[in-house]
């Protein structure tokens, strides 16, 4: 586990990025973080060592990698994993290590990444644990509704796919009230447009392979928290569990997030091209962006995010068979799947990425098109968006 120690959370975040957990290797003075390969370390005498036993247990690569991320969420801890997944799966193992008469119930929004659904839906709920899907966006309606076996809530925000924003810091409120767990998917806004532990979250969980890593090259995942008790618990399930990265994939995210500050501002830059292509087009039904007035949670994405990041999805008139017509027709932007890398993607989640969500509360519209907006010249982006709607 990276610990943050509180002299670096003082600098600003790239510098932070570019230098927390890496300081030059003492013997040899190397200024790139080294990717540790040992998978033992010997030690002085038994359980004298430097602070390794065995790779699973911590690498220093990895511990590298968790003290920087740790440091720009704003977090005292942070844990990688070998997936976003799996970094879940260790996240939904605190819900039985903890006192049980806090519940066992996922509430999970109405709008989520069709693969967290999967497993909660369909691995942790025939264990036992039930979810319920809720409109995160009412909270009177949270508070009255709130089942009393909630002992998790679990929120994306922007959503995935359709970039819904939710108040971090009044759903945590109204979540610690009644003692359940906050946890934050902050994978599409990053911890350089939202640092989701100051706002009140209790954990935020990332899938390192999107805008950390940064280059469609590396799967990894994150979990920070400021928790010591959670922490702890979380720690203990990683190396009894055992689904840590390797080290060459930690260090590539190490050197992706060195970068992250300038991609993501290119990324909103180029987004925003994008969405005025897109709401001044015929073709094209509803934009769903953050920044617009009359997106859901707009008010609450001003508040706590810096920009509104590379993400734009948008539906279209003419329905699902235009929608895949437009995803197979465009050049610059790959049709693939995954997000937040330098190159821009388009995806038909309904066919996709959230497949598995079809029949269930969170299915999502058949003619909705995602776009990763990546940072290539945004004329281009435009220019062939432009073109592939004109097949419609």
């Amino acid at each position: 586990m990276g610990d943050v120690d509180q002299e670096t959370e003082l600098q600003g975040f790239s510098t932070r990025a570019i230098h927390a957990g890496q300081d030059p290797e003492p013997t040899t003075g190397a200024v790139v973080t080294p990717i540790s390969l040992s998978t033992t370390f010997a030690q002085d005498g038994v359980g004298n060592h430097k602070g390794f036993e065995y790779s699973r247990s911590g690498n220093p690569t990895r511990t590298a990698m968790e003290t920087q991320i740790a440091s720009l969420e704003q977090a005292r801890h942070g844990l990688a994993f070998a997936s976003g997944l799996a970094a879940e799966d260790n996240i939904l193992r605190l819900l039985t290590v903890q006192d049980p008469s806090k519940g066992k119930r996922i509430l999970l929004g109405n709008d989520a990444y069709g693969g967290t659904f999967r497993l909660i839906a369909k691995v942790w709920s025939p264990m036992g644990f039930p979810w319920s899907a809720v409109d995160l966006t009412d909270l009177d309606a949270l508070r009255a509704n709130w089942p009393d076996d909630t002992g998790m809530i679990w929120l994306e925000t922007p959503t995935n796919p359709l970039l819904t924003c939710f108040d971090i810091e009044a759903i945590a409120s109204i979540a610690h009230e009644r003692g359940a767990i906050v946890v934050v998917d902050n994978t599409f806004a990053t911890p350089y447009l939202q640092q989701p532990i100051t706002l009140g979250a209790d954990v935020v969980v990332h899938s390192a392979t999107k805008y950390l890593g940064g280059h469609s090259d590396v799967v990894g995942g994150f979990v920070a928290t400021s928790n010591d008790e959670l922490a702890e618990k979380l720690t203990f399930t990683q190396n009894a569990a055992g689904a840590v990265p390797a080290p060459f994939d930690c260090y590539l995210v190490l050197r992706g997030v060195k970068t992250l500050a300038v991609r993501m501002d290119r990324h909103c830059e180029n987004a925003r091209a994008i969405v005025d292509l897109l709401v001044h087009h015929d073709a094209v039904d509803r934009v769903l962006y953050p920044q617009l007035p009359d997106h859901p949670g707009h008010e609450a994405a001003a508040k706590q995010m810096k920009d509104f990041g590379g993400m734009v999805s948008f539906t279209l008139k003419a329905g699902k068979d235009a929608a895949l017509r437009v995803a197979d027709a465009t050049s610059v932007f790959t049709l693939a799947e995954s997000l937040g890398a330098v190159e821009s993607l388009i995806e038909h989640p309904g066919a996709m990425t959230h497949m598995s969500a079809a029949g269930s509360p969170l299915e999502v519209p058949d003619n909705l098109i995602r776009l990763s907006v990546g940072i290539e010249d945004a004329a281009d982006l435009v220019d062939d968006l432009a073109t592939a709607l004109d097949t419609i």
